[in-house]
C-alpha cells in the first residue's frame, strides 16, 4: 500500500508540473481548446454494493478534451470528450475503459432562450439501483426553450430522450421520454410563479411500460435576498401497461441559501414514480442537503446528506448517502480534491442491504 501511495504522489506532482506550463489553444475567433484530465485513487470497502462486502483499491486515469465557443456571445456551447481508465488492484477482471462525449449549446438574447444537449456515456458505476458494477451505455438528446409572451409572462417547454442499454442479464434496456410545458407569470422583478404539465413515457424490455401525467404549480427565482431556487408541486398519475393506474403527490425542488458570503446551503426534494432497471415499479421520496464552504482563494470544503425512501409496493427500502470533501487549488490549471462517501441501504430483504465506505484522492487538471 505504501508503494501504491508513493507512486500516486509522484504521478500527481508530475501532472501538476506539466499542467502549469501548458497553455490553452485558441481556435479562431471565440473558440478555445482545453486539455482536461484527472488522476486519482479510491479505497472502496464494498465494490459490488453487496451485503457480503468485497474491498479493493482502484486507480483512475481520465484524459479528455474540451472545445468551447461563443464565450461572450448570445450563442455558446462546448464539446467534451473523456476516456476513463479504472484499474483494480486485486480484481483485474473489473478493469474498464469507458468513453463519454457531450455536446452542449445555448442561445439567449434576453427574450428568447434555447438549449440543446446530446451525449453518449459508457457507465459501470454503482448506484442503489445498479449494483455489482453493472455495465451499461446511455444515450441522451434534449432540447428546451423559453420565450416572452409579454413583459410579465413567458412560456417554456422541452423534450428529453434517454436510451439505456444494459450489458448484463436481468436488466432491461429502456427508452425514457420526458416533455415538460410551463407557463410563467412574473410576480416580482426577481420571482416567477409557474403552472405546468409534464408528460413522461417509459418503455423497457424487462417489466412493464408506463406513462406519467403531471400537473403542477410552482415558483422560481429569488424568494429573498439570501434564498433562491425553484420548486414544483402537484398531481401525478401513472398508467402502467397491462396494469392499474395510481396517483400520488408530485414534487421536485432545489433551493439555495447563502448562509454567509463564503458558505451556501443547498436543499433538494422530490417525490414521484419510477421503474428500476430490473423492471420493478417504484415510488421514490428523496430529501437532500449540502453545505459548501469557500475557506479562502485556494481551500474549499463541502458536506452533504441525502435520503431516499424507495417504495416497491411490498416493501420500502431506506437509502442514505453522506459525503465529506475538500479541494485545494494548486494553480489555474490544477486542483487537488479529496472525498469520503458513506452509503447505507436498509431493507427487510437481507440480500438488498449493504453498507459502503469510499475514500478518494485525485488531481483534476484543465489547461
Amino acid at each position: 500500500m505504501k508503494t501504491i501511495l508513493a507512486r500516486l504522489s509522484i504521478s500527481l506532482l508530475a501532472v501538476s508540473s506539466a499542467a502549469y506550463a501548458a497553455p490553452f489553444l485558441a481556435i479562431g475567433d471565440g473558440a478555445e481548446l482545453f486539455a482536461t484530465g484527472a488522476i486519482g485513487i479510491r479505497a472502496d470497502d464494498n465494490i459490488f454494493l453487496s451485503n457480503n462486502a468485497t474491498s479493493d483499491t482502484i486507480f483512475d486515469i481520465t484524459p479528455g478534451a474540451e472545445i468551447t465557443f461563443g464565450k461572450d456571445g448570445q450563442l455558446k456551447g462546448a464539446l467534451t470528450l473523456v476516456d476513463a481508465f479504472s484499474s483494480y488492484a486485486s480484481h483485474s477482471s473489473l478493469n474498464t475503459n469507458l468513453f463519454s462525449g457531450d455536446i452542449r449549446t445555448s442561445y439567449d438574447d434576453g427574450k428568447l432562450k434555447l438549449g440543446f444537449n446530446t451525449g453518449y456515456h459508457e457507465l459501470n458505476q454503482n448506484t442503489v439501483d445498479n449494483r455489482g458494477l453493472t455495465r451499461r451505455d446511455q444515450s441522451v438528446i434534449a432540447g428546451n426553450g423559453e420565450t416572452e409572451i409579454s413583459e410579465i409572462t413567458s412560456v417554456g417547454g422541452g423534450v428529453t430522450f434517454t436510451h439505456t442499454r444494459y450489458k448484463r442479464a436481468g436488466y432491461g434496456n429502456s427508452d425514457d421520454t420526458t416533455v415538460p410545458l410551463n407557463f410563467y407569470y412574473k410576480m416580482t422583478p426577481k420571482l416567477d410563479l409557474s403552472g405546468g404539465y409534464q408528460y413522461r413515457s417509459y418503455t423497457t424490455t424487462v417489466g412493464k411500460d408506463s406513462t406519467d401525467n403531471y400537473l403542477n404549480l410552482g415558483a422560481r427565482g429569488e424568494f429573498s435576498p439570501l434564498l433562491t431556487g425553484e420548486f414544483r408541486i402537484g398531481y401525478l398519475n401513472r398508467k402502467i401497461s397491462q396494469g392499474s393506474n395510481f396517483s400520488m403527490l408530485g414534487l421536485d425542488g432545489s433551493l439555495s441559501y447563502a448562509m454567509t458570503p463564503k458558505s451556501t446551503l443547498q436543499l433538494t426534494a422530490s417525490n414521484g414514480p419510477d421503474t428500476s432497471p430490473q423492471g420493478a415499479q417504484q415510488k421514490n421520496f428523496a430529501l437532500g442537503g449540502s453545505v459548501n464552504f469557500a475557506i479562502d482563494d485556494q481551500w474549499s470544503a463541502n458536506a452533504g446528506l441525502n435520503y431516499r425512501a424507495i417504495d416497491y409496493g411490498t416493501r420500502t427500502d431506506d437509502y442514505l448517502e453522506g459525503t465529506l470533501g475538500g479541494a485545494y487549488i494548486v494553480n489555474a490549471y490544477v486542483k487537488i480534491v479529496g472525498a469520503y462517501v458513506y452509503r447505507h441501504n436498509s431493507s427487510v430483504l437481507t440480500g438488498a442491504e449493504f453498507k459502503n465506505n469510499v475514500f478518494s484522492l485525485a488531481a483534476n487538471l484543465r489547461y
